[in-house]
């Protein structure tokens, strides 16, 4: 009995047909598929194609080697369309064909198992996930001011809103409940939520320590066994059945919920994967380039026995914050989506739909850490560097009731400053003290007795 033609096989083909109007040869049109249909051969092509012209979904044009395939006319659609559906991103028509493939029932959707060449055939350098185009339109969105200093230094700058939102985003993608207010109250003041599950108290904590490590030892992480390992220890502590698994490859076979996708069950298979996972991407030479690829071969490669996409959307970001670069938060970005993405790559090794999730997510980060970081004003290193001094010639003037002479004020820089230094802390001086009132006086570590006897005199 012939084996039965998958329908979304038929759709892939179709779909692809109908973006080429001028018509296919079968050369180019196995070319064309590759990405979508990686393992299908001419014959089985040659069947799907026959199908297709009986259901009148496609049409021919001349004969032999010059034949071509070409779309029903009331199947061709315009080039470079975006489709968006209520209460969802923007995608492209190519993410539309993969959301709607993964959103049949599953009893529709075809097993597929781990594709090991989907990897091995990654080339660093020379194979790209995004286009020239789109990692130009990061790298412009994406910079900070923070470039050129050590790595991390833009994560610290928005270290407590950086944890609160990426700790509460990504655990939402995984159906934890908590809101973003009961999360910043759980990461500020230890106070859990009312009525949560533990599970879900433990979920958020978790990210906050992983948070910490990527950002703390920003010089030091990166794509290696010792990082990934550890951020999965962090990710995974007190939610594993089995504490071992914590912070080790997988070593038993798993399932995917609400997935036709079965990954790898061996664990040698598992442990040489993973680490030329991490190999090509150590070797990827775009930082956004380095995201993507982790974001769609670590959750397809399933190397632990859970929390794996948690795992890979915070290595997401550790290119970002070690380039600082506005960091992927995830903030706002639809469950559904994500998931949809996710299962493209499971079941079809299609990137489409969560290169479309992956380009709105950071989008919409940049936009809230850089409208954030415009209203912070970059600290003086000088008046860090002579905070104490400044403190004590601000308290000689003000306890001494000396009044603001530049022959009193010498002397106290003469006492204080490098001299490479004094010019400049004599400004400084000079302003805070024109700026002294009843409001600041404590930052001087003054009385309000001591600085009102000193205006008076």
């Amino acid at each position: 009995m012939p084996r039965r033609i998958a329908a979304e096989e038929l759709n892939v083909i179709t779909h692809v047909i109908a973006e080429h109007p001028q018509g296919l040869g079968i050369s180019a049109l196995e070319k064309a598929l590759f990405n979508h249909l990686p393992h299908i051969n001419r014959r089985a092509l040659q069947r799907r194609l026959k199908r297709l012209q009986g259901e009148e979904r496609i049409i021919t044009e001349g004969e032999s080697i010059a034949l071509r395939y070409k779309p029903a006319p009331a199947l061709i659609v315009p080039a470079a369309k975006t489709v968006q559906d209520k209460d969802d991103i923007p995608v492209s028509s190519e993410g539309k064909l993969i959301r709607d493939l993964v959103r049949q029932p599953l009893i529709q959707r075809k097993p597929a198992g781990y594709h090991r060449s989907f990897l091995e055939e990654y080339e660093p350098g020379r194979t790209f996930y995004l286009s020239k185009a789109l990692r130009a339109q990061f790298h412009e969105i994406g910079r900070t001011s923070t470039g050129e200093r050590p790595a991390g230094t833009y994560a610290r700058d928005i270290l407590n809103r950086l944890l609160i939102d990426l700790s509460w985003s990504s655990s939402r993608l995984e159906g934890n409940t908590y809101n973003r207010l009961d999360t910043e109250k759980l990461i500020s003041f230890g106070q859990k939520a009312a009525g949560k599950d533990l599970r879900e108290t433990q979920m958020i904590l978790n990210h906050k320590a992983a948070i910490e490590m990527l950002i703390e030892e920003a010089d030091q992480v990166g794509f290696n066994t010792f990082t990934f390992l550890n951020l999965h220890a962090l990710l995974s502590e007190n939610l594993l059945p089995d504490e071992d698994a914590s912070g080790r490859l997988r070593r038993r076979p798993v399932d995917i919920s609400g997935s036709v996708f079965h990954p790898l069950a061996m664990p040698q298979v598992i442990e040489d994967c993973f680490r030329l996972l991490l190999q090509k991407a150590a070797a990827i030479p775009d930082p956004f380039e380095q995201a993507f690829f982790i974001m769609v071969q670590l959750p397809y490669l399933q190397p632990f026995e859970d929390v794996n996409k948690r795992v890979s959307r915070l290595g997401a970001n550790i290119p970002l914050i070690c380039n600082n670069l506005c960091p992927l938060s995830f903030i706002d970005v639809p469950e559904q989506a994500y998931i949809d993405g996710t299962l493209g790559v499971y079941e079809f090794n299609q990137l489409d739909l969560l290169r479309d999730v992956f380009t709105w997510a950071y989008e919409r980060s940049c936009q809230r850490y850089l409208a954030i970081t415009q209203t912070v004003v970059e600290p003086d290193p000088l008046r860090i560097q002579y905070r104490e001094a400044l403190i004590q010639a601000v308290q000689a003037v003000v306890r001494g009731q000396k009044r603001i002479s530049s022959e009193d004020i010498q002397q106290l820089i003469d006492e204080l400053v490098l001299e490479k230094d004094k010019e400049t802390f004599k400004t400084m001086l000079l302003d805070s003290l024109e700026r002294l009132h009843e409001g600041n006086v404590a930052r001087y570590r003054l009385k309000l007795s001591e600085f009102q006897g000193w205006k008076k005199s």
